[in-house]
């Protein structure tokens, strides 16, 4: 109860309260609005997050974070585009009911799975906090690198059909990271006598180029475009009530959800199509599926908004991102010299249960809101796309030259934006170079605090927790071997049918 009353405490000053309703209402409505999303809104939102407390900070960028889904699913209900990515699977059973003009039943439904599953995952969360408070002592050196080097390639191996990509872009990401003056003895490395290179180049500045500026040039290149409008009529409070009668999809798919957030490089996409298929399964009406089904938009919406509380597990247990999003929340920690890890739980865990808390706030705020402001929020999507793409662009450059007021940071992150720009055309991932960049670094550093204490490989995993992870990640890459080979016998053997019935026709 004290940790409770400790945590309430630092809540409960005008700024971080403030920052709370501003992150989480400015959530919902970049969330609404497609192209945009909570990726592009936290970059262009870091530079500013410094300047903060610590508590400010990551309270703002959580409700960004937490929230964006919740407004996704609005546009992707009612004009069949998800305004996040993550909303994709929204529209499968959102969009039918809209058309069959049940379009204020699926918000409804959607926000109340949403609310459900993001409760669900922060209780657990308060639940589970004692339990990482005991682990995360025994995580030494060893065994947070073994973990970041298993969040690589978890990440790696997630993007089925991609991962030699997945794994050099990663690798890229890697060897970013080594550019300038390294950590022991301060010796340059990779900067070719250019001075410029001498600091490395910036996490933030390659994320605002990867994700911003590279969204702003998709904007402003593609065909103009201004999204559709749709009426609501009807009582959104009805999907409170008739979330009752789905309550084990509900409750199963925000489990999907925990369980998914916390292994990193996994996320929201999985959850959703665990959750959507375990709902699609054990469903009365299977066949109405894909055709305005209400369990597979409650399975879809549960799911992806269990994910953002999960996700801060590894991120503040290990110091381990999982992806994107946490890894940039990363850098607000180390600006303020507040090291997420074992140390956080051993002595600031009112801190860390603020931030739950906090959570749990956000999710009331926004249903709130939701409920009572969907009519404005459909005003508001209706943004022309040409003239978001010049607004993100604008903010993106303000937030480089802020860091440090240098040109040069703006022309490397220029030159980001249009690497980025290309990876989206390609439809390769950009996600493994910002964690190649995080995870890199935290590698590199307890890599080199543990060989002080390593006289042969076999020390590196003498631990349980060490020994636990190298098998873990053993087990990881035989797994993904044995898919591919079976994989690649599949698409052989239909080659082969393929070719014998054009022969037999022929």
């Amino acid at each position: 109860m004290e940790l409770i009353l400790s945590s309430l405490s630092m809540l409960a000053h005008w700024d971080v309260l403030a920052a709370l309703l501003i992150g989480s209402i400015g959530g919902v409505i970049i969330g609404a609005i497609p192209g945009v999303g909570a990726a592009v809104a936290i970059a262009i939102l870091l530079p500013a997050t410094f300047s903060f407390e610590p508590i400010v900070g990551l309270t703002l960028l959580l409700g960004v974070y937490g929230s964006s889904m919740y407004g996704g699913a609005i546009p992707a209900v009612l004009i069949n585009t998800p305004g996040t990515a993550v909303n994709a699977l929204t529209t499968y059973d959102g969009y039918p009911m809209t058309k069959k003009g049940q379009g204020h039943r699926a918000l409804s439904l959607a926000y109340s799975a949403s609310f459900f599953g993001g409760m669900f995952s922060i209780l657990c969360l308060i639940v589970l906090s004692p339990v990482l408070a005991m682990i995360a002592p025994h995580f030494g050196s060893r065994e947070i690198f073994l973990a970041a080097l298993m969040g690589i390639i978890l990440v790696v191996v997630a993007h089925r059909g991609q991962v030699f990509a997945a794994g050099m872009l990663a690798c890229f990401g890697i060897f970013l990271n080594t550019i300038g003056l390294e950590p022991a003895k301060y010796t340059k490395r990779f900067t070719f006598d250019q001075s410029w290179l001498t600091s490395g180049v910036d996490l933030i500045v390659v994320v605002l180029g990867l994700f911003a500026i590279s969204q702003a040039l998709l904007l402003l290149v593609d065909k103009e475009h201004q999204p559709g409008s749709a009426k609501v009529d009807g009582n959104l409070f009805s999907g409170l009530r008739e979330l009752f009668a789905f309550k084990r999809v509900a409750t199963v798919s925000s489990s999907f959800g925990v369980l998914m957030g916390m292994i990193p490089g996994v996320g929201e996409f999985t959850a959703q199509f665990l959750s959507y298929t375990y709902a699609q399964k054990t469903s009365k009406d299977p066949d109405l599926f894909g055709k305005g089904s209400p369990e597979g938009l409650i399975a879809s919406e549960a799911a992806n908004n269990a994910v953002p509380g999960a996700a801060m597990i590894p991120l503040l247990a290990l110091g381990i991102p999982g992806e994107a999003l946490t890894a940039m929340m990363l850098s607000v920690f180390y600006v303020h010299n507040v090291i997420p890890g074992p140390q956080l739980f051993q002595g600031k865990l009112d801190f860390v249960v603020a931030l739950y808390l906090a959570l749990f706030l956000l999710n009331i705020i926004v249903l709130i809101f939701l409920l009572s402001s969907t009519g404005l929020l459909l005003k508001i999507i209706q943004i022309p796309t040409r003239f978001l793409g010049v607004m993100i662009m604008t903010l993106s450059f303000v937030g480089v030259f802020s860091l440090r007021n240098s040109v040069t940071d703006c022309a490397i992150a220029a030159g980001f934006g249009v690497f980025g720009l290309v990876l989206k055309r390609l439809n390769l991932p950009i996600v493994p170079i910002i964690l190649g960049m995080v995870l890199g670094g935290i590698m590199e550093v307890k890599l080199r605090s543990a060989m002080a204490r390593v006289h042969s490989p076999l020390d590196f995993i003498d631990r349980p927790i060490a020994a636990i992870l190298f098998i873990a990640i053993i087990l990881i890459l035989v797994l993904h071997v044995r898919t591919v080979i079976r994989e690649h016998k599949v698409r052989l053997e239909r080659e082969e049918d393929t070719s014998e019935t054009s022969t037999q026709q022929g």
